[in-house]
Order: C-alpha cells, then structure tokens, then sequence
C-alpha cells in the first residue's frame, strides 16, 4: 500500500486555501480572455464594478507581457477602483497604466482619470491644497505628453478651471492681508503669486489693481509705475478705472 506524506499534503492544502483567501484570480480553462474581456465590459456596463473588478484582474493575472490588451484590463481596473470610490487607489492604479503603456490609447485617457481621482480626494482645500496641485500637475502633463488627444481637451478645461481656483485663493489672502492687517507686504506676495503663477486666470487685471494700490498706499512710485504701465498694455480697459495709478507720461506728452 502507498504511503501518503500527510505534511506535504497540508502543506499543499493551506498554500491553496491561502492564494485564495488573498484574492488571487481563478484561471477558467477553455475561456479566451477576449471573452473574458467581453464578459467583464458588460459587467462593468451594468454598475457591477466588484464583479467587473475581478473579471479585469483575472485577465491581467492571465495575459502575457506586452500583450495590448493589460493596458485596456488595467486601465478598467483602475475605473472599477474609482467608482467604487477607492480613489487612492485608482490614482495610483490610472498611473501606472499610463507610465507601464505610454504607447497605449488608453494611455490619455489614464492619464485625464489619474488627474480626477486626485480632485475627487481634494476634500479641504482652505487647509490642504496638495490633492489638486497633483491633479494640476498630472493634467499638464497630459496636455504635454499627448496633445491633440480628446483627453488632452478635456484636461485643458480643468488645467484652467484649477488655475482659476489657485488664483483665486491667492488673491483672497492678498486682499486679507492688504485690507485686514494692513501687512502690505504679504499682500504684494500673493498678488504677486496670482500674476507669475496663473498667467491665463481671470484674476490676473484684479492682482494688478490691488498692486497698484498697495504701491501707492507705501509710496513704491517706481515699483507703481511699473505695474501702471502693465495694466496699460495689457489691461487697458482696467487700467482706464485705476484710480491709484499717476496719469500716462505717454499719453500727455503726445497731448
């Protein structure tokens, strides 16, 4: 009679129990993982991101290296993440598939939802600014990496919105500290802030009035001057209702 070895069957026993408790994908033999992939979509389509989740997962587990279709199971993967609200996650997730498949279609795309995820963790911005700097900071690099792209498009319309809001932010704390605390200084800093890192902001003429007040409130006459003639050529129409700003030399002399 064969002799069984009773330890190296439970050792075999528990590693099974243990790769299974951990989640790891079960291998269907005699299904494709184009079926596979089919049968996750609809999953995915139908809201039943857990169930979906594990169907992408199982095709990565199973794919090759290099095969075009771990970008796609991957980025899906990420999305299932993100709707089920696991949005560190699927950050980090979006990434990798942009980063591991830079080549791939769905590398954009990754990209714009790596950006988003980001945004949607960004619950205080008054305290922490640093979920949407990151969001910002993808978004450019999407626009750089990949212009042209609808993704590219889309994250444009939010590079802007965000800028809009750090700029924003910005000129608030200036205009604290300038009527507030009469802390002229710290008021320069922010609307200096405003002008030099948001450019394209529709803050940027507001930024330069309260400069030109600021300066002439302290008596910086060059330094008003200066920002006097900027609001001129680039903001005419504000520079027109700058009451703090001293009459154009240009404009006199030709008179």
């Amino acid at each position: 009679m064969r002799r069984v070895n009773v330890g190296a069957a439970l050792v075999a026993l528990v590693g099974a129990v243990a790769m299974t408790a951990c989640g790891s994908p079960k291998v269907r033999t005699g299904v494709t993982p184009d079926v596979q992939m089919s049968e996750a979509l609809a999953l995915f389509h139908r809201g039943k991101f857990e169930d979906a989740l594990t169907g992408f997962r199982r095709i990565v587990f199973e794919l090759q290296p290099g095969d075009p279709a771990l970008a796609e199971a991957r980025y899906y993967s990420a999305e299932c993440q993100f709707q089920e609200g696991l949005l560190v996650e699927a950050a980090h997730a979006f990434r990798d598939v942009a980063d591991q498949s830079p080549e791939s279609p769905f590398a954009p795309l990754a990209l714009l939802r790596a950006g988003d995820a980001n945004l949607r963790t960004w619950r205080d911005p008054e305290l922490d600014p640093t979920p949407g700097q990151t969001a910002l900071a993808i978004y450019q690099e999407l626009v750089g990496r990949y212009p042209g792209t609808e993704a590219a498009s889309r994250a444009q319309i939010r590079v802007q919105e965000l800028n809009n809001e750090f700029a924003a932010k910005a000129y608030q704390n200036g205009l604290f500290y300038l009527k507030n605390r009469k802390a002229y200084d710290s008021g320069i800093i922010y609307f200096k802030d405003v002008i030099a890192n948001y450019p394209d902001s529709k803050y940027v003429a507001p930024a330069l009035l309260r400069l030109a007040e600021t300066y002439a409130i302290i008596g910086y006459g060059d330094e008003l001057k200066e920002v006097c003639g900027t609001l001129r050529r680039f903001h005419p129409a504000e520079a027109a209702s700058a009451r703090s700003c001293p009459p154009d030399s240009t404009t006199s002399a030709a008179h």
